[in-house]
């Protein structure tokens, strides 16, 4: 029902888009020899053609974003690497920038995990991201992100640099093949944390559960019950199975191609520069920007499209 409905919302927008079209150039038969007449009815028309253009390259686009999961939502992993309380904060900042970019596209977000920095910022964390295409979008962002600035930890103010790793993965629903054996999971329970008081939990309702043929580990404490916590950690850990095999079979793809494909933190995708001078860069695709508050604030989709089309080439 719900790939039923996808496909409803799909076609109907391509005729909507029709229907527009065919309206304006009817629109455009009216114009007559009258000049004053047809000014403002020419603009009108300038305008609407513009828009249809713009909506027409955005569903073109969205051509490209084919893949069999490329429509779900997404869950998105960020984790701090080398660098201490200078990358805990560096995830802190790639949070607040998906998470801007998720509230300009209408996506709904929810932070399922997270474990806070010793100091600042956040070890890691997961965020679920609702909304279509939102996985199709993200997995452009996997890989290894670089920041370079001035610390405001460092009391000797010297530049630093540091890196954290983005996963993306799509949110699996429970129609999905992916098979776990429950014998090769072990799940432990304990208290929630939180900020104390009344709001510090009485019951073990955090979930962690342990895929023992992979070593996956995942933890859940947002949700109100043991219950519900169980059920997303096992949604997330569908997704990281998932995206596991998918990289098997892209190395496996690499392998019979004569190529090969190093997965680890020296390849990193994408750099921002905020010191000495401003830029971002995306190492695979050579695109960059010199505005790069911008991106931090969640303007991202040019580095998204320049990979997607970079990779249909």
């Amino acid at each position: 029902m719900r790939r039923l409905a996808t496909l409803r919302e799909e076609v109907e927008t391509w005729r909507s888009l029709d229907r527009r079209v065919a309206d304006a150039l009817e629109l455009s038969e009216l114009l007559s020899t009258d000049e004053d007449e047809d000014e403002a009815l020419a603009a009108e028309l300038a305008t609407e053609a513009a828009e249809l253009q713009k909506t027409l390259q955005q569903m073109e686009f969205r051509l490209r974003m084919s893949g069999e999961h490329d429509r779900d939502d997404a869950l998105l992993s960020i984790h701090a690497g080398a660098g201490g309380t200078e990358s805990q904060d560096w995830v802190a900042m790639l949070l607040r920038m998906y998470l801007r970019w998720a509230e300009d596209k209408g996506y709904k977000t929810e932070i399922l995990d997270s474990l806070e920095g010793e100091e600042a910022g956040l070890k890691s964390v997961t965020v679920l991201i609702e909304g279509p295409y939102a996985y199709g979008y993200l997995r452009s962002e996997r890989g290894v992100h670089r920041l370079v600035r001035l610390s405001p930890f460092d009391a000797a103010h010297r530049r630093h640099t540091s890196f954290a790793l983005v996963e993306v993965m799509p949110n699996l629903d429970d129609d999905i093949e992916v098979h776990i054996n429950p014998e090769d999971i072990r799940m432990d329970v304990y208290k929630s944390s939180g900020a104390g008081g009344q709001h510090v939990q009485k019951n073990a309702t955090a979930v962690r559960l342990v895929h023992i043929p992979t070593g996956i580990v995942v933890t859940c404490q947002n949700e109100r019950s043991q219950m519900q916590n169980r059920e997303m950690a096992m949604r997330i850990l569908r997704g990281r199975l998932y995206e596991l095999e998918r990289q098997k079979r892209e190395e496996e793809a690499a392998r019979l191609k004569g190529e090969h494909v190093e997965a680890g933190w020296g390849n990193q995708i994408r750099s921002y520069v905020l010191h000495p001078y401003k830029m971002v860069k995306d190492h695979r695709t050579n695109y960059e920007v010199g505005n790069a508050e911008a991106v931090l604030d969640g303007h991202i989709d040019e580095f998204i499209e320049a990979y997607l089309r970079h990779v249909a080439v």
